[in-house]
C-alpha cells in the first residue's frame, strides 16, 4: 500500500467508548488531499453524544511519506502525533500525551474498507475510539 492510495474522500463512522460506559458517535467524511511531501487529511462530521446531544466535529492532519512505506502523522500545528507503517496490514504505534498514553492499531487487511482503533488510559483520560473508513 502506498500513501497515494489514500488520496480522496472516505466515509467514517466513529465509536467512542468511555471508561464509565458512555458511548458516543461520529458519522461524517475524511478527505484526503495533496500536500508538499505527503496528504492532508481533514475530517468533519457530527458527533452525538450517549444523551442525545450533537455538536459538529472536525481533525486536521498532515500524512508526511517517509519514502520507506513509513508514514508520519503531525498534529495540524506541525507537532509529531504517531507513525504508520504501510508495510504491513496492521500496524500499531504509540502517543503520550503527558500523563495519557494512546496505543493506536490500524486494520488494513480489508481494503479498501479500514479502521483506526485507539486505546487512550490514564489519570485523565480513558476510552476506545473505533473509527471504520470505507469509500
Amino acid at each position: 500500500m502506498r500513501l497515494a492510495d489514500f488520496l480522496g474522500e472516505w466515509q467514517i463512522e466513529r465509536e467512542v467508548a468511555e471508561e464509565t460506559g458512555a458511548v458516543h458517535r461520529l458519522s461524517g467524511a475524511a478527505v484526503f488531499s495533496a500536500e508538499p511531501g505527503g496528504l492532508l487529511y481533514r475530517e468533519e462530521g457530527q458527533l452525538v453524544t450517549e444523551n442525545g446531544a450533537s455538536f459538529a466535529a472536525s481533525r486536521v492532519y498532515h500524512w508526511c511519506g517517509l519514502g520507506d512505506g513509513r508514514v508520519k502523522v503531525l498534529f495540524a500545528d506541525g507537532r509529531d502525533f504517531h507513525m504508520i507503517d504501510l508495510t504491513v496490514a496492521q500496524p500499531e504505534d504509540l502517543h503520550w500525551c503527558d500523563p495519557d498514553q494512546y496505543r493506536v492499531s490500524f486494520d488494513f487487511s480489508l481494503w479498501p474498507t479500514w479502521q483506526s482503533v485507539w486505546n487512550v488510559s490514564g489519570p485523565r483520560k480513558g476510552y476506545r475510539m473505533v473509527t471504520r473508513y470505507r469509500r
